[in-house]
């Protein structure tokens, strides 16, 4: 007589999860829909890529600072000053970005990925267009726009090439950008943070083989900081390209959905155009301040670039998870579930909190000798030393306007945070830092306290207007 054994001997339970696990599956990017589940697992499996993803877009900027510091301040005063005009072009990626991740993660929250896939691909059409027009003028007036920033002849003369070849190949940031941003908003924050892997690991080897002649290498000075970063980028770029059009997954773009499609472009082009005006009047408040910094001589200008290069160090990170807090939110309204995306939202900015806070207690702690890796001179070295402890100090308050301001965007009401940016850094920031600096006698001080006091004040005012809760209404 046969007998069933299966009611008598059950399988085991499987053993519950452990954070290691969640861990181990946000970096495979192996968790699973992050619109279902205990909230804080999934904003967990979606911060973690995004986290290492910011860390590895920081090491761009830090480790050519690293080396260009050793051949004086005049590069890195070139390299400062382009990156202050560079911050356009991030401009442009980040207010795309922020009408891709709003789309796509709607799209996908509700089931309609073929939709988000047809987003990401006239995403990239808008960036390839925009990317032309950038690269002509920049390698066009490259010395002319380093003249207008305020460089010196001798400045001038170090820095164009590195802004030609910055300048000249900023597709690359416009499509890394763009699409990881699609990657994001479907969920796929692991693809975006790998291919960031492969765009600084060649960019750290290449960079003191090119800058200093290395071997069989060409000895190119601050021109090889631009090159090895280039072929960094480029080469995550194409990446994402084969990603998104040969191995699929949430998002599998296919040659048709590269035809323009005028309703879906305007939609796009409606919420980019406010990102991109949001993060223009952020942007723009670092070349204001750069201009103000640039009064006081290359040697104060230096010490401004050290100093804020190591606040994007940490900065950048803490987007992670206010990325992933966007994520949430514009997945879960997608699903028709507020209260998931609220509840998000506020534990992000709890681990926000906790991160930028930890950071900002080091930085304060350690700062001399955090500046003194960066090679500056003397004189340089102390200006970021009070600089970063200045900025440092607003940085448990900038862990919640991070992610709010991101939240919005995620939801699709991407005007809040434009008009609170307008009035907290142009209002207020650039006409504080000018009278601290200038009327008030404290040069490059007052920069900083400017900067912290404005960073605090869009904090507060995010999560005022956050809490009464309008942007659950925002239509994407």
């Amino acid at each position: 007589m046969h007998t069933n054994q299966t009611s008598d001997n059950p399988s085991p339970a499987p053993p519950p999860e452990t954070w290691w696990d969640v861990l181990v599956h946000a970096v495979r990017g192996t968790g699973g829909d992050p619109t279902r589940g205990p909230i804080r697992r999934a904003v967990i499996l979606l911060a973690v890529p995004m986290v290492l993803e910011m860390v590895m877009e920081s090491l761009f900027a830090v480790v050519d600072i690293y080396f260009v510091s050793r051949l004086g301040d005049e590069a890195m005063a070139g390299v400062a000053l382009t990156e202050s005009v560079l911050s356009l072009i991030y401009t442009i990626a980040m207010g795309l970005s922020i009408g891709v991740t709003a789309v796509v993660s709607r799209r996908v929250g509700g089931g309609d990925e073929e939709g988000a896939s047809r987003a990401a691909a006239q995403a990239i059409l808008l960036g390839l267009a925009l990317a032309l027009a950038f690269g002509v003028a920049g390698v066009t007036f490259a010395p002319d726009i380093l003249r207008i920033m305020g460089a010196d002849e001798n400045v001038v003369a170090t820095g164009v090439p590195y802004t030609r070849i910055m300048l000249g190949g900023n597709v690359v940031i416009l499509l890394l950008f763009l699409q990881n941003a699609a990657f994001r908003g479907a969920g796929d924050a692991a693809i975006a943070m790998r291919v960031l892997w492969i765009a600084n690991g060649l960019n750290i080897v290449l960079d003191p083989l090119l800058i200093f002649g290395v071997g069989p290498f060409p000895e190119l000075g601050v021109q090889g900081a631009a090159v090895a970063t280039t072929i960094g980028r480029g080469t995550a770029v194409l990446v994402q390209v084969y990603t998104l059009f040969r191995l699929g997954g949430r998002l599998r773009i296919r040659l048709p959905h590269l035809g323009i499609q005028p309703a879906l472009m305007a939609q796009l082009v409606r919420l980019s155009a406010t990102g991109m005006l949001q993060t223009f009047i952020a942007t723009a408040s670092w070349i204001g301040l750069t201009r103000v910094t640039a009064l006081f001589g290359a040697e104060a200008l230096a010490g401004y670039v050290i100093a804020i290069r190591i606040v994007l160090f940490a900065i950048l990170p803490a987007w992670g998870l206010s990325n992933a807090a966007a994520t949430m939110v514009g997945q879960a309204l997608g699903a028709g579930n507020p209260e998931r995306a609220e509840r998000a939202a506020w534990i992000s900015c709890k681990m926000n909190f906790a991160f930028l806070g930890a950071v900002s207690v080091f930085f304060i702690g350690f700062a001399p000798a955090i500046v003194g890796l960066f090679g500056g001179t003397e004189g340089a070295s102390a200006v970021a030393a009070t600089g970063l402890r200045i900025v440092s100090i607003g940085f448990v308050f900038y862990g919640y306007g991070m992610v709010l301001t991101a939240a919005f965007n995620g939801a699709g009401a991407v005007w809040t945070p434009t008009i609170l940016n307008f009035f907290c850094f142009w209002l207020w920031e650039i006409p504080l830092a000018w009278g601290l600096s200038l009327a008030g006698g404290l040069e490059t001080t007052g920069v900083y306290i400017a900067m912290t006091v404005s960073f605090s004040t869009l904090a507060v005012v995010a999560a005022v207007l956050f809490r009464r809760g309008r942007w659950r209404d925002a239509q994407v």
